[in-house]
């Protein structure tokens, strides 16, 4: 099984330049957690998650239209390509530790997102692959890393 054929491919995505206040607001009109960041030739720079502009707008006194995505977004950015095989996505996941991954072409392109989300409800539906140990996996390596962040703070 390839990214490709369980990826979300018709995704909404923001510029380093959009406000938090409209992409909080794509996120609320698309029911997504999560926006990739592109630059004007569509290629992926980061991500930004709806976390990002909790946080962003909790730490800061300042309203979600004077601060721009780029000055919350992380700088490194986990991708998946959609010829890569979902198991290694999964791999990707569980050891970046993250629920989503945006998909590119081999020039950095956005051609889709990778969500747990999506691998879940196709391990639910779909053949043998991934097991559900596995997607489980990913799960419990996330979790665990929230549990053991929080137990420290």
């Amino acid at each position: 099984m390839k990214v490709q054929d369980v990826m979300t491919s018709n995704v909404k995505s923001c510029r380093p330049d959009t406000n938090l206040a409209e992409a909080a607001r794509i996120m609320w009109e698309n029911d997504c957690g999560v926006l990739p960041v592109v630059s004007s030739s569509n290629k992926i720079m980061s991500i930004v998650t709806d976390r990002d502009i909790a946080i962003a707008l909790g730490t800061r006194n300042m309203p979600a239209s004077s601060i721009v995505v780029g000055d919350v977004m992380p700088e490194i950015v986990v991708t998946a390509a959609p010829s890569d095989d979902l198991k290694s996505a999964l791999r990707t996941m569980r050891t970046a530790l993250v629920r989503r991954l945006p998909v590119t072409d081999r020039d950095g392109v956005l051609r889709g997102i990778l969500s747990i989300n999506d691998i879940v409800l196709w391990a639910a539906t779909g053949p043998t692959s991934p097991t559900h140990e596995e997607v489980l996996g990913v799960l419990k390596s996330i979790c665990q890393h929230y549990i053991s962040r929080a137990a420290t703070a």
